[in-house]
């Protein structure tokens, strides 16, 4: 008995123990040693978690990220030190230079190493940055300077930004191509030429662009936000809420991921994981522009903080007046957001209808909204406009259907529920030129669906067709919908 603890005393021997970001750290620097570099990661990560401006945990997650080949991740991180923690570390300059030369970014890491080389003359790393700027400056077999222009690639980037920023995507897309073929590795020019070439209707080439670097960067939080609203605009809603689940569990240590993931949560209308990002960045003094406003309005409205959204509100007027008539709670005057919150078929249907009624006005406004568009939906306004019908032109042929059903009918939900069905149909590549085959079909299976008594026989001598051609597009129909 003497020797038995009683429920207090062994009670008494259990010692609280939290796990503070300093005992993460020391987990991921034991990993690290081991060389296991993924463990070492996602303890620092969690580690920076609990302390968000230790720039020390922030420098050796930086030089994990390098041994990882995440170069342009580890970049960021040093950046974030130099720019917002802690100026005087300027061990961060050389390690920046290192990164870059990995990157093949030989400007960026000359401007870095001759930074270091100015501040810390007799510092830690100066044979090394030494070494660096000797291979840097090398000449070629032409005996011209390697570094022709140090500051071309910043020039090339700003000058892409604001043509982005200003619509001209053409432009954009000529200059984003050229840094991407002198800079391969430069991830944000990627990026920024998927987004273009989403803007001007090339979807599948768009999403090529972000494939590249998911596969050659994996990881890129811009990349998967970029993917998100390409789903969003397509009314992929799957899509939308899968990658949205799994974007709601990712914690960024940057200002610049923490905007991106918040205003990208605005977009698509998870304003909840939207005002959670922003208002957190608003809270820490982040001063933001009018783009940032404009989210946090929006995000703050749509969960119930008027007034404050009323404030941000205030503070996308000074930015830019020409936004007033398109607040959070004025959403009948602002078009863009009205066109954005319909699906494909709905967009679709519209444009049939104000073609039909010759309400170009409404049409017009569709044209004119700033939401992408897919390449389906722009060819199928300009064949609208045009009525130019091409036979072998799959277009055509969906326009072509659709009218034949408004020769029969004016249900909204059947011809809502055809251009769910050819809008796969023209994804997967079904031949549409039986128009009335198809629309006989359409008509026949969505008023099976609605319990209406029609026959196969009946529903041919409508449209004009064979009761044969009505059979096979039936099948077709009800195979799309399986």
């Amino acid at each position: 008995m003497g020797r038995q603890l009683s429920k207090q005393q062994k009670r008494a021997q259990v010692v609280p123990f939290l796990q503070d970001g300093q005992y993460y750290y020391n987990k991921g620097l034991k990993a690290y040693r081991e060389y296991n570099y993924q463990k070492a990661s996602k303890y620092l990560q969690k580690s920076i978690e609990l302390d968000p401006n230790d720039s020390m945990k922030l420098s050796q997650l930086a030089a994990i990220y390098t041994d990882m080949g995440k170069y342009s991740q580890s970049n960021e991180l040093l950046s974030h030190i130099l720019e917002e923690l802690d100026q005087d570390m300027t061990e961060c300059h050389y390690l920046m230079a290192n990164n870059y030369a990995h990157l093949g970014l030989f400007q960026e890491a000359y401007k870095c190493a001759t930074e270091y080389a100015n501040k810390e003359p007799y510092g830690e790393f100066t044979e090394e940055n030494e070494d660096l700027i000797d291979l840097l400056t090398m000449e070629d077999d032409d005996e011209e300077p390697f570094l022709k222009d140090p500051d071309d690639l910043i020039l090339k980037q700003d000058a892409a930004k604001s043509l982005l920023e200003t619509s001209q995507f053409e432009e954009a897309i000529l200059l984003l191509e050229e840094i991407v073929a002198e800079y391969p590795e430069f991830w944000s020019a990627h990026n920024n030429l998927s987004l273009a070439y989403f803007y001007v209707g090339e979807v599948e080439k768009a999403k090529e662009y972000l494939q590249t670097v998911l596969e050659r960067n994996p990881g890129n939080l811009h990349a998967y936000c970029n993917l998100l609203v390409f789903y969003y605009y397509e009314r992929q809603d799957d899509k939308v809420e899968e990658l949205a689940n799994t974007l709601s569990t990712v914690h960024p240590l940057l200002f610049e991921h923490r905007y991106k993931l918040g205003a990208t949560f605005a977009l698509v209308g998870y304003y909840p994981l939207a005002y959670k990002w922003l208002r957190s960045l608003h809270k820490q003094g982040y001063e933001g522009d009018e783009v940032f406003y404009y989210w946090l309005s929006y995000a703050a409205y749509f969960t119930g903080n008027v007034s404050f959204s009323e404030q941000m509100w205030e503070r996308v007027l000074k930015e830019n007046k020409d936004k007033a008539g398109s607040e959070p709670w004025n959403l009948n005057a602002d078009s863009n957001q009205r066109v954005s919150n319909m699906t494909l078929e709905e967009r679709l249907y519209a444009i049939f209808l104000a073609i039909q009624t010759k309400n170009l006005d409404q049409l017009h406004e569709y044209q004119s909204s700033a939401v992408p568009q897919s390449q389906l939906e722009k060819e199928f306004i300009k064949l609208a406009l045009s009525k130019h019908f091409d036979s072998y032109d799959q277009v055509s042929s969906l326009y072509q259907i659709a009218e034949s059903l408004f020769v029969h009918s004016e249900h909204d939900e059947l011809f809502l529920f055809s251009f769910r069905i050819l809008m796969k149909a023209y994804k997967q590549n079904y031949s549409l030129k039986n128009y009335q085959g198809w629309a006989a079909a359409l008509d026949y299976v969505w008023r099976s669906q609605a319990n209406q008594a029609i026959t196969q026989t009946v529903i041919a001598s409508e449209y004009g067709t064979s009761v044969s051609s009505v059979g096979k597009y039936v099948k077709l129909v009800k195979s799309i919908l399986a």
